[in-house]
């Protein structure tokens, strides 16, 4: 339940978080309707798979070693620091328009050049799926289930509404959302330099 609540607020914060893709799945639904705009939210099931993997396999190696473990949770937990204070003085996102192409191949495009999907993965992702197997794999497959489903259907639903309400990223609503949204993030990013301070304490004891 902990990896499964866990995947839930981290995907709806990466889903909801103003970046490229979030970018293009307005422009593309302001431009050519919800259906346009929901394919571009499918992107990361595409393109997500191969970072997956790339992190795992460089981390997995250093499972058990605290020296290691400690730098990547420490990179992961200011990483979520920052996000989280970016969340927090969120005021409203703005949109950079796109031309007329097709959707999901642009979305897996931007997705793949893209630095986020790499940042989180390799800080937070797959940490934290290296730590849920430790659980076992229904752990595992909770974080990475909860995970997508809040990161693409928060985008689907975004397409959904802007079909609706153009304005609604510069809406109060949307803005008390990302706060609060970066508000757990930088409560995470604590939780992963506590978990650094710990495992260098164990190092050096």
């Amino acid at each position: 339940m902990a990896f499964l609540l866990a995947g839930g607020r981290l995907g709806l914060s990466a889903g909801l978080s103003p970046g490229p893709l979030l970018a293009l799945v307005a422009s593309e639904t302001l431009r050519h309707g919800i259906r346009a705009g929901s394919w571009i939210a499918l992107a990361p099931l595409l393109t997500d798979l191969p970072i997956i993997l790339g992190t795992l396999l460089v981390l997995r190696p250093l499972a058990g070693q605290n020296l290691p473990l400690a730098l990547v949770n420490l990179g992961g937990g200011l990483y979520l620091v920052w996000l989280g204070i970016e969340g927090i003085r969120f005021r409203g996102a703005e949109l950079a328009p796109v031309g007329r192409s097709g959707s999901l191949r642009r979305g897996v495009i931007a997705n793949f050049l893209n630095p986020n999907p790499y940042l989180f993965w390799f800080a937070v992702g797959a940490p934290t799926v290296l730590d849920a197997w430790d659980h076992g794999w229904l752990a595992v497959a909770a974080f990475i289930i909860a995970f997508y489903t809040f990161l693409v259907g928060s985008k689907v639903l975004l397409a959904l509404g802007l079909g609706y309400a153009g304005s609604i990223l510069r809406s109060g609503a949307y803005i008390v959302l990302m706060r609060g949204l970066g508000a757990l993030l930088l409560l995470y990013g604590l939780l992963f330099l506590y978990q650094c301070w710990r495992l260098l304490d164990t190092t050096a004891s």
